[in-house]
């Protein structure tokens, strides 16, 4: 049988639950090597320059890309020159099907790309007019190193460094990988997704891994490489203080739900796409990232649907903060929140600040479930309401709708709020003498047949159960929730509403009566200027 909801579907069909970080794309740099001031403190305190200029940078430079070239041929690594507009990813994957370590790098690649760096520009004193250098920042091209390897405990990652000076990198892992690691080094059997775990033999011990990716493990992770591989710094800068440090760039939080069955994945995604395309609006987005959002506030808001050639996902935005929810290979619910800025949360970027975002992320992926289920599962609501208001039938026993408005129906809505607190449940001499006491009738003149009908009509809608090897009958919980919206709705919303829209009750004055008042006065003009154009 297929789901027809979203909380039956998370609550009945979902095999395997992970949540976790994803993929991270991290800024590896010298704190005091990103402004001018500090480069000009770093050649002429530190490394006793009086005159700091590129002309010292330079030499570094060349330092550095000899090492990494005699790296790479010592170790017969392949380099690669990668080509523009080439998928790197794709590059990475043919090597990795070729690399047989279970630790190393697996390739270098060499591109030209516009980076920020440090130059020297000349400037002459106002005062004696003699030329002197003067540090600015500037954007060049230049040539990146990827190194391309896998490691031991993360898997898969590469690690990019800027050919000139101040050797700024980027560090690019994968959480996902790090728990494939985890596990096979643990012993606990599983099934990979191409980005996740499609099943796992100890889900608890998977969630632990998961959360036990932290800042500190990650710090760690980058300084073993930075031990292996060739150094832009000396040891002597770097017992100064001129160290790598790490700040998020981006960093995407995943909340994996496999499904028993495919089938369940893309009918209700499909679904659920079609009735959430307005999730990118202010007040939906508000509900999600549990942020205040004024007209004030800067970046669009919107939603975004992909179903061109590629399985349908969902975009919703918040200033450079992505949730991308999308059917995994058709297997998994994939729901994940990518922070391009931590500063749109008002948290710092440094690694330390992790947990933080981590709570954001899955709150984030959390709230749009919700708001999802909350949005789909009222629409399947209507089929409810429909089916209570219509004719319904069980094999040969049939029975009339339950109208919302008449009057006897609302009897039955009442009686079933009391029987409701009866523990034993109750009889038909107990309907009947309710119904008669509402109707101002002597019991005597309610016929049994009466009675009989209005039970099997309310059994039939599922209102009531008979109790078994008993005459006596108990209201169901779907019954009661029934009865109570369905009384409360018709007298605290559509007879005091009614009162105030229709003109010949002579409502007194609200802002209800005069709203409907003005629609009629408007309707009226339009008529009569039609009219007269005619």
């Amino acid at each position: 049988m297929i789901a027809q909801s979203v909380a039956e579907i998370i609550s009945r069909h979902v095999s395997l639950t992970v949540e976790g970080i994803d993929r991270m794309y991290l800024n590896v740099f010298v704190p005091g090597l990103q402004y001018e001031q500090g480069i000009v403190r770093f050649f002429r305190t530190h490394r006793g320059q009086p005159l700091p200029s590129a002309a010292l940078m330079s030499p570094m430079t060349r330092s550095f890309v000899a090492k990494l070239e005699d790296f790479v041929a010592s170790h017969d690594i392949p380099l690669v020159q990668f080509e523009k507009g080439q998928r790197k990813d794709v590059v990475m994957a043919e090597h990795l099907r070729r690399f047989a370590h279970e630790e190393g790098v697996v390739f270098v690649g060499k591109a030209q790309e516009n980076t920020p760096v440090f130059r020297t520009e000349r400037r002459r004193s106002p005062t004696t007019g003699r030329p002197y250098p003067w540090i600015v920042r500037r954007s060049a091209m230049v040539n990146n190193y990827y190194i391309y390897a896998v490691d031991r405990d993360f898997g898969p990652f590469f690690l990019k460094f800027c050919s000139y000076f101040p050797f700024n990198a980027k560090l690019c892992l994968n959480g996902h990988e790090y728990a494939k690691r985890q596990l096979a080094q643990k012993g606990i059997a599983f099934e990979a997704l191409d980005n996740g775990i499609l099943s796992c033999a100890d889900p608890g011990r998977l969630q632990r891994i998961c959360d036990g990716l932290s800042a500190e493990k990650i710090d760690g992770f980058l300084r073993k490489w930075l031990r292996l591989l060739p150094h832009p710094f000396t040891g002597t800068d770097r017992k100064a203080g001129y160290r790598y440090d790490i700040s998020i760039l981006q960093a995407e939080f995943s909340l994996t739900q496999v499904l028993d069955r495919p089938v369940h994945g893309r009918l209700f995604f499909e679904q659920v796409i079609r009735e959430n395309l307005d999730l990118g609006r202010p007040q939906e987005v508000r509900l999600i990232f549990n942020r205040t959002i004024s007209r004030r506030t800067p970046g669009q808001f919107r939603t975004r649907i992909v179903t061109q050639d590629v399985t349908p996902s969902l975009n919703v935005y918040y200033k450079n903060t992505r949730i991308k929810q999308y059917h995994k290979e058709a297997r998994a619910l994939r729901t994940e929140t990518t922070i391009n800025n931590s500063y749109d949360f008002g948290v710092g970027k440094r690694l330390h600040n992790l947990p933080k975002l981590r709570q954001i992320g899955f709150a984030a992926n959390r709230r749009l479930l919700e708001v999802e289920r909350l949005s789909h599962d009222c629409i399947l609501a209507e089929d409810t309401f429909q089916a209570i208001n219509n004719p319904v039938a069980a094999g040969r026993q049939r029975a009339s709708g339950l109208r919302f408005a008449d009057a006897r129906v609302h009897s039955l809505w009442h009686a079933i709020i009391l029987f409701r607190q009866l523990a034993e449940g109750f009889r038909a001499a107990d309907l009947r003498h309710h119904l008669a006491a509402l109707s101002g009738r002597d019991p005597d003149a309610i016929s049994q047949g009466a009675i009989t009908y209005q039970l099997r009509r309310l059994r039939l809608h599922r209102l009531i159960e008979r109790l078994p090897n008993s005459l006596r009958y108990r209201v169901t919980e779907f019954g009661f929730r029934v009865a109570l919206f369905f009384t409360r709705l018709y007298n605290r919303v559509l007879r005091p509403g009614l009162a105030a829209a229709l003109p010949q009750l002579r409502a007194v004055d609200t802002p209800l009566k005069r709203a409907f008042d003005k629609i009629d006065t408007q309707a009226k003009a339009w008529i009569d200027q039609a009219q007269l154009a005619a």
